[in-house]
């Protein structure tokens, strides 16, 4: 249990956020199916990417962490072996779904499990395009545990079902990995980061307004990867900064990939002082720097469906910012939540219910009635990092104690949280 009560204080100050978690994961992906020596600075720390990195290490890639620092001795995807053991995933959602494409292509049997949360989570997902591939992956109910027998891949042009991005990774590593050329197709833009990673790898990537195209058999060569910091944790940062009174924060060398930023985007419609400056380009991904300010005057803007893959991780926060403004707003077209580390829906609208927000689930998302005072209580963070943080950031508004069970889930992708709260919190 961790009581948390900051009424009064506000959010000031300079911060940088941890490495992004999404290219974090990628970064030792990609360096352990490439030739020679990729060192990748500021990796994050966290359980989730620290689970990509141990699978690697059983499949015989030799990896050197020291800090926020890694290095990859990549041997190309003939240096990867069978592993003696199950790959053990932990609660990383990112790791199963994005190595399931590369092992679905190489001649060896793996059997992945994870633990309880990620064990309930829907795999039928990933597994359905690569068994179009040819692909023999064994799973009773299309979750893990799952054994997967790889090898003798054929090319596919594949249209997404619905947006995501881990599905869209795992069927460009498989293609990456098989002869021929593989077509994703996806009617909204979705996480773009594998593909403006592939580049840097020395890898070749096709796209227009709605397909990325890969040839398979590619050889990637090591490089030097720069992991920004990740926007999805500063979305913590941000929202405090609008709804607490007198807060101007600013935060650095952080990443403003367009595919990410959905947030900002919609805040800014909804009339939140929010300054964004790119400063420089790691690769292909855009680097920059944030200046946000208490913003008093927001008002209630509807979500489009082809916003909702730029903030899905978000929509959390989304809702309690919706707590704040004038007037009723709705949050549609975000079913993908049902499928997190908690059913994302519902843990939000009872988390906040429990703060005093007037909130309810819909069969399409929430709706919320903005102008809610809301005062503290004890909350259940379902096991899920994201409810926990999000409810953390409402104690900054409450008018009593917010006590959280379970704060310890926060270290799936931001351990240093309370950290950097008490640094900013004035």
């Amino acid at each position: 249990m961790k009581t948390l009560y900051n009424e009064g204080k506000r959010l000031v100050g300079t911060i940088e956020v941890p490495g992004d978690k999404s290219i974090s994961h990628r970064s030792i992906m990609l360096g352990s199916l490439a030739k020679g020596e990729t060192i990748v600075h500021n990796f994050l720390e966290s359980e989730d990417s620290l689970r990509t990195i141990n699978a690697f290490e059983k499949l015989g890639v030799k990896i050197q962490k020291n800090g926020t620092n890694v290095k990859v001795n990549g041997h190309g995807i003939n240096g990867l072996k069978q592993p003696d053991a199950p790959l053990n995933m932990g609660n990383s959602g990112t790791t199963v779904r994005l190595i399931c494409g590369i092992l679905s292509a190489l001649p060896m049997k793996t059997n992945l499990i994870g633990d309880d949360s990620l064990s309930k989570r829907p795999m039928g997902r990933v597994i359905e395009p690569l068994h179009k591939m040819g692909a023999n992956i064994v799973s009773q109910q299309n979750t893990l545990p799952m054994i997967i027998h790889g090898g003798g891949l054929q090319p596919i042009q594949y249209t997404l079902p619905v947006d995501s991005a881990q599905v869209k990774s795992a069927v460009l590593l498989a293609g990456l990995l098989t002869n021929g050329k593989t077509t994703v197709i996806e009617p909204n833009i979705t996480r773009d980061h594998t593909e403006r990673m592939l580049p840097l790898f020395g890898g070749t990537v096709y796209r227009d307004d709605q397909s990325i195209t890969i040839n398979g058999q590619q050889t990637l060569h090591g490089a030097t990867v720069h992991v920004p910091g990740d926007i999805s944790s500063a979305a913590f940062w941000i929202a405090g900064a609008v709804i607490v009174p007198n807060s101007d924060l600013i935060i650095e060398n952080v990443g403003l990939n367009p595919t990410r930023t959905g947030l900002i985007q919609v805040l800014k419609r909804m009339g939140a002082m929010i300054n964004s400056t790119i400063r420089r380009y790691e690769g292909d991904e855009p680097v920059g720097d944030l200046q946000i300010r208490y913003s008093p005057n927001l008002k209630a803007t509807e979500l489009k469906a082809d916003e909702v893959a730029t903030l899905v991780d978000e929509v959390p926060l989304l809702a309690l910012i919706a707590t704040q403004v004038n007037g009723s707003m709705e949050i549609n077209h975000i079913e993908e939540l049902k499928y997190k580390e908690s059913n994302r829906i519902k843990s939000t609208v009872e988390t906040l219910k429990k703060l005093g927000a007037q909130i309810e689930e819909t069969p399409q998302g929430m709706v919320i009635n903005g102008g809610n005072e809301l005062f503290g209580s004890e909350i259940d963070t379902y096991g899920d990092h994201r409810i926990a943080m999000m409810a953390s950031i409402a104690s900054l508004i409450t008018s009593s104690p917010v006590r959280l069970n379970n704060p310890d889930c926060i270290s799936i992708s931001y351990p240093g949280f309370f950290d950097e709260l008490n640094q900013i919190l004035k």
